[in-house]
C-alpha cells in the first residue's frame, strides 16, 4: 500500500518535471513576413505584382541569407516562413497588390499560431494607392491575427519612415546604418539574433521605447555615411549602452508626400533613463548638424557635369550620376531626357568620339526588335517614356547592336550610337556593378564617360571612378526637393523651411499594445 501511495505521489512529479524539461528545450517559434519597397509619389508609375519577387513559405529559407540552410539561427528556432516579397524601388503600389499580400501573410499566420515571435521584414517606405501609412496598416492587421503577447522585431532600411503607429506595434525596432547599405544583411541577422536571445531567456519585450521625431527630410545623396555630418551622426549608434538593446536613426524617404516621411531617432532597452539619453542625445546632435548635410559628390547641371568630364585633363572613368531618374530611388527609369541632351551633343556623333557608356532604359519592344536584328544589325526605333513622358518622348536610337544578354525575366542589350553605348533592358533596373556592364561587352574602368541612373555610387562603381559628379537632372526623383509639389507632410521641415524655429526634440515613450 505504501509503495503504491509513494507512486501515486510520485507519478505527477515525474510528469512536472518532464514538462518543465521539454519545456526548457523547446525552440521558439517566429514568423517572418513582409513587404519590401521605397515608393514614390512623385512618379506616375505604379508596382503591381510582377514588380515583386515573392518567396512564400519554405522559399524563404533561400532569399534570406541568415535563414539559409546550416545557418546559426535557422537551427535555433522553429520558423514559420509567410511572404516576404521585395521589388526595386518604384512607384506606389496598387491597393490590388498589396491587398493580395497582406491577405496571404495574414492566411499563414492564422494557420501556424500560437507564435512567439515576428520578424516583420519590410523597408518602410512604400506608398501604396489611397494609404498612407502601409507598414503601419499592415502590423496592425497582422497583431490582430498573432496577438499582442507576440514579440516583434521590425529591421528596417535608414530611408524608411516610422510612424507612431508602427513603432507601437513593433517592441524592438532597428535600422541599418551606412549609406551605402553595405550592412543591410548584418542589420537583419542583429535583429532577428536579439529577438532569438529575447525569447530564450524569458526577457521578451523590451521595457521601454523612445520616440523622438526630428523635422527633417533629405534625400540620401546628402546622408552619405562616408562623409560627414552623416558619419559622426551614425557612430552615435554604436556604442553599447548599458540598458540599451538599440539606438537607430531612420533618414526617412524624401519622395513621397505623407505625414509620415520625416527623420525619426528611436532607442529600446530595459532602462528608461539610458533609453531616453540615447534617444535625445542622437536627435539633439542630428538637428544641431542640419546645416553641414550637402551632396556626397560635387553636383551640377548635366551640361556642366559633361563640360568637366570632356576636359582633355579630365580623369578617366569619369561617373556622371544622371540622378532625377534613379530606378533604385523609385524613379520610373524610363525618363528619356538625359539621354536625349546626349544624343543632341556633336561631341558624341561620329564613332571616334569620346566613349560614353549610358546605363540605362527600359524598353521590352525595343531589346525584342535588337535580338531579331542580332548582333551587328542595324536598328532604328525609339524607346523610352512609356511610363514618365513629362520631360521628354520616346527617344529615337539609330545605331548597331554590339551586344546582347539573354534572359528569361530581364534581357539586355546594348546598342551603339555615335560614340555612346546605350543599354535598353526589358525592365528597368540600376546599374551598381561591374559584370552588369562586362556581360554585355562593355568595360566600365576604360570608357572615357560612365552615366549611370544612380544617385551615390554603390561600392563597386565608387571604386571604379577616377572622377565624379551627380548631374542634377529632371525625373520622379529629382534631387531639387524644395522644387516638389509637397503638399501633404508635416510643416516646417528643414531644409525646405530654413529658417523654421528649433523643434522639441524631446523623447516620447511609446506605449506597448495590449
Amino acid at each position: 500500500m505504501r509503495n503504491i501511495l509513494a507512486k501515486s505521489f510520485l507519478l505527477p512529479l515525474m510528469v512536472a518535471v518532464l514538462f518543465s524539461c521539454t519545456q526548457e528545450n523547446k525552440l521558439p517559434k517566429i514568423a517572418i513576413a513582409g513587404i519590401k519597397i521605397e515608393s514614390s509619389t512623385f512618379s506616375p508609375a505604379r508596382s503591381t505584382e510582377e514588380s515583386f519577387n515573392v518567396a512564400i513559405g519554405d522559399e524563404i529559407f533561400d532569399m534570406i541569407p541568415y535563414l539559409n540552410e546550416g545557418q546559426p539561427l535557422r537551427e535555433r528556432a522553429e520558423w514559420v516562413p509567410a511572404l516576404v516579397a521585395r521589388a526595386t524601388p518604384g512607384g506606389a503600389v496598387t491597393r490590388e497588390t498589396y491587398e493580395k499580400f497582406v491577405n496571404i501573410i495574414l492566411d499563414s499566420l492564422k494557420a501556424n499560431l500560437p507564435l512567439d515571435g515576428l520578424v516583420y521584414d519590410i523597408h518602410g517606405a512604400m506608398s501604396v494607392v489611397g494609404l498612407d501609412d502601409p507598414e503601419g496598416d499592415m502590423i496592425k492587421r497582422i497583431r490582430e491575427v498573432i496577438g499582442n503577447d507576440v514579440v516583434v522585431t521590425t529591421p528596417m532600411d535608414l530611408h524608411g519612415n516610422v510612424s507612431w503607429t508602427l513603432a507601437e506595434n513593433s517592441d524592438m525596432i532597428c535600422c541599418y546604418r551606412m549609406a551605402p547599405h553595405e550592412d543591410a544583411w548584418q542589420t537583419r541577422e542583429r535583429a532577428a539574433r536579439i529577438l532569438i536571445e529575447r525569447l530564450e531567456s524569458g526577457k521578451g519585450k523590451p521595457e521601454f521605447k523612445a520616440y523622438v521625431p526630428v523635422p527633417i527630410l533629405l534625400p540620401g545623396e546628402q546622408t552619405s555615411t562616408r562623409v560627414e555630418p552623416a558619419k559622426s551622426l551614425y557612430d552615435l549608434t554604436y556604442p553599447e549602452r548599458e540598458g540599451v538593446i538599440d539606438a537607430s536613426i531612420w533618414i526617412g524617404y524624401a519622395w513621397a508626400d505623407e505625414p509620415r516621411n520625416h527623420a525619426v531617432v528611436m532607442a529600446t532597452g530595459d532602462d528608461r533613463e539610458a533609453v531616453v539619453k540615447a534617444a535625445e542625445e542622437i536627435a539633439q546632435y542630428f538637428w544641431s548638424v542640419r546645416h553641414q548635410f550637402d551632396f556626397v559628390a560635387p553636383t551640377t547641371t548635366l551640361e556642366e557635369c559633361l563640360a568637366n568630364a570632356l576636359k582633355k585633363d579630365a580623369k578617366r572613368p569619369y561617373y556622371i550620376s544622371d540622378t532625377g531618374d534613379n530606378p533604385t530611388a523609385g524613379g520610373a527609369g524610363d525618363v528619356t531626357w538625359t539621354l536625349t541632351q546626349l544624343l543632341a551633343r556633336k561631341e558624341f556623333r561620329n564613332a571616334d568620339g569620346p566613349e560614353l557608356i549610358y546605363a540605362s532604359l527600359p524598353d521590352k519592344d525595343f531589346v525584342a526588335k535588337a535580338k531579331e536584328v542580332g548582333i551587328g544589325g542595324k536598328i532604328d526605333m525609339v524607346a523610352g517614356a512609356e511610363v514618365d513622358d513629362r520631360y521628354a518622348p520616346s527617344v529615337r536610337l539609330k545605331g548597331t547592336v554590339t551586344a546582347i544578354y539573354d534572359h528569361p525575366v530581364n534581357s539586355e542589350v546594348a546598342v551603339k550610337v555615335g560614340s555612346i553605348d546605350v543599354i535598353v533592358t526589358e525592365i528597368r533596373k540600376g546599374f551598381h556593378k561591374e559584370h552588369e556592364f562586362t556581360k554585355l561587352g562593355l568595360n566600365p574602368r576604360t570608357a572615357d564617360i560612365v552615366m549611370v541612373k544612380i544617385g551615390y555610387l554603390e561600392p563597386e562603381l565608387f571604386n571604379m571612378q577616377a572622377d565624379w559628379m551627380m548631374a542634377l537632372t529632371l525625373g520622379g526623383v529629382n534631387q531639387d526637393l524644395a522644387g516638389l509639389p509637397y503638399q501633404r507632410i508635416n510643416r516646417p521641415m528643414y531644409p525646405i523651411d530654413k529658417d523654421m524655429p528649433d523643434p522639441d526634440l524631446s523623447a516620447k515613450m511609446v506605449p506597448f499594445v495590449d
